[in-house]
C-alpha cells in the first residue's frame, strides 16, 4: 500500500542549507565574515572573503528540481536588493576598492550537495 509512490521525508530547517554553503566555503579556503546581514533594504546570507575579495553570497536550497534549479530563483529584484545591500556592506566597513564577486551557492539538502556558482551575476552598482 505504501509502496514506491511514497514520498520521502526529510527534516529540513530553514538554515540547513545555510549552515552547509558555510561550511563547503570554510572547507575550500574562504573565510566567513557575516551571516544574514541585513538592512532596511533587504539580507545577504552570507559575506566572505578569500583575502583578496568580498564575496556576496546568495544561498538558494532544494530539495528537488521540480521547480527549476535553485540559482534559477535569484531573478533582478534579488540581485537589485543583493547589491545595494552589498554597497551598504562596503560602506559601513569602509572596503572602498576592494574586488566584490556575487556568487550563488546551490545546496541540494537530500543528498547535501553542493553547487557554487562564482561571479553568477555582475552588480550594476559602483562602490
Amino acid at each position: 500500500m505504501f509502496g514506491k509512490n511514497r514520498r520521502k521525508h526529510i527534516n529540513v530547517r530553514g538554515s540547513d542549507g545555510e549552515n552547509i554553503a558555510v561550511k563547503y566555503l570554510e572547507t575550500h579556503g574562504y573565510r566567513v565574515l557575516d551571516r544574514n546581514y541585513t538592512t532596511d533594504i533587504g539580507e545577504v546570507d552570507i559575506f566572505a572573503t578569500d583575502e583578496k575579495t568580498l564575496i556576496s553570497v546568495e544561498v538558494k536550497s532544494r530539495l528537488s528540481l521540480e521547480y527549476g534549479t535553485p540559482a534559477e530563483a535569484v531573478g533582478f529584484d534579488k540581485i537589485k536588493k543583493i547589491s545595494q545591500v552589498t554597497s551598504q556592506y562596503i560602506k559601513r566597513f569602509r572596503l572602498f576598492g576592494v574586488p566584490v564577486r556575487f556568487d550563488v551557492i546551490e545546496v541540494y539538502l537530500e543528498d547535501r550537495t553542493v553547487n557554487h556558482i562564482r561571479n553568477a551575476f555582475e552588480s550594476y552598482l559602483n562602490y
